[in-house]
């Protein structure tokens, strides 16, 4: 096992952060090209409201701690991508996990686009990254959101205290990654 408890001789997946603007006129439409996406290049590819995400490295963690819980077999979720969703709501119920997904409108959005064919038991082709990635910037216009997100939004949803911000000298990100890793001993 590897220091992240991770099998001999597996890496993490690789992960693309792509982030933008989007307008979403029909959410089914909109989660149909994302599931043809990944038909068509083999990446697990899940958007998020960027207004609950704390920055990029906290999907970056999400996705490696999703991994993990695949690759041991003990995810809850069947698809990779849900599994993503829920280590970035630091969730383990789907139904609120789903809080963290997009919604119809004019949305800031971040992608997380991985490739998980390496991954044990995920049963995931290996992904064609960079045909995901442009397919992606595709439905967006690109712009930097992931670390520009909503305080109350993000403090709200991973109940976050004012004790709790006061402790950490006020990085709201840090106490959301930790709400990500912590999510582990929860089980």
């Amino acid at each position: 096992m590897t220091q992240d408890g991770l099998p001999d001789g597996w890496a993490v997946p690789e992960v693309r952060i792509v982030e933008g603007r989007v307008v979403i006129e029909d959410l089914d439409a909109f989660l149909a090209e994302l599931e043809a996406m990944r038909a068509e290049t083999g990446a697990v590819v899940q958007a998020v409201d960027a207004d609950r995400v704390a920055d990029a490295d906290h999907l970056r963690l999400a996705t490696r701690l999703a991994a993990r819980a695949i690759a041991r077999g003990e995810a809850v979720a069947r698809d990779p991508a849900v599994e993503v969703l829920l280590y970035a709501a630091g969730r383990r119920q789907i139904d609120r996990a789903l809080e963290l997904g997009v919604e119809s409108g004019e949305r800031r959005v971040g992608f997380v686009v991985a490739d998980f064919g390496d991954v044990p038991r995920a049963d995931e082709p290996r992904a064609s990254l960079e045909a995901a990635v442009e397919a992606v910037e595709q439905l967006c216009e690109p712009a930097q959101v992931l670390g520009t997100f909503d305080e109350a939004a993000v403090r709200s949803y991973y109940e976050v205290t004012d004790g709790e911000l006061d402790a950490a000298a006020g990085d709201l990100p840090a106490l959301v990654r930790e709400r990500v890793a912590l999510l582990d001993v929860e089980k």
